[in-house]
């Protein structure tokens, strides 16, 4: 074999390495973005000139959080959305049931909270459809949007949320996941005040023990907001305020 002809080869396959390379990298950025998915309709702020925002939770619910929150949210005079995990509802049925008797808004975060990037069309419906129910009969009637664990997606499921016409939220804040601002509260409350926009969706987790600096923020961020002039609506209603 010449020459030639080696280095033609291993120009080829280091061109097919890049292109792979490049090829995973694009499917990565895709997989986590919060501002587009390849099908269907997602939203992770509403373009609006109104001073409102949606305060929403992740995960649980979960024994004593759960009414601790709602305490907090009940003191406030603020309604909420909260995306919950189907496997978590069937373990704490009585916790989800006051989420949606206190007039807050349900959402599904799947069933088992696994990263559902490259889950098979059944499994994508087998997490959706079960969790769906579990929220129904929690005695929600609302409209049901769905929120990837780890906002994570890339071709099936979003594709299943097109063909079902379920709207992907995901969020444009999420104080707790930055480094130097999770585990102090007031750090927490401060970003989320300094950071905030007319529909902004602020993404907070406070249904664990190890989440009690994110828990101990939410007063302050509640009265932050409203002292800049802020309004707390559910997504549904934020939703209706997008400019078409």
């Amino acid at each position: 074999m010449s020459r030639r002809t080696i280095l033609m080869r291993l120009g080829t396959a280091l061109l097919f390495l890049l292109l792979l390379l490049l090829g995973l990298f694009g499917a990565w950025q895709l997989a986590r973005s919060r501002h587009f998915q390849l099908f269907g309709d997602l939203v992770d702020r509403v373009d609006t000139d109104q001073k409102v925002v949606a305060l929403t939770f992740d995960d649980g619910p979960s024994p004593g959080y759960t009414q601790a929150l709602l305490k907090t949210l009940a003191a406030q005079g603020v309604k909420a959305s909260f995306f919950l995990v189907g496997s978590a509802i069937e373990a704490h049925p009585l916790e989800a049931k006051l989420i949606a008797k206190a007039g807050h808004q349900l959402g599904n975060h799947s069933y088992s909270h696994q990263r559902m990037v490259l889950m098979s069309p059944a499994a994508v419906k087998e997490e959706l459809e079960r969790t769906n129910a579990l929220i129904r009969q929690a005695g929600y009637q609302g409209p049901i949007y769905f929120r990837p664990p780890y906002g994570k997606k890339l071709w099936v499921l979003p594709w299943f949320l097109a063909r079902h016409d379920i709207l992907s939220v995901t969020w444009d804040l999420e104080p707790d996941s930055h480094p130097k601002v999770a585990g102090n509260s007031a750090a927490i409350a401060r970003y989320v005040v300094d950071h905030a926009r007319p529909g902004s969706i602020i993404l907070l987790h406070v249904m664990f023990g190890s989440r009690q600096a994110s828990m101990a923020a939410v007063p302050a961020i509640i009265q932050g907001l409203k002292a800049k002039g802020y309004r707390f609506v559910t997504l549904k209603e934020l939703v209706a305020l997008r400019k078409s």
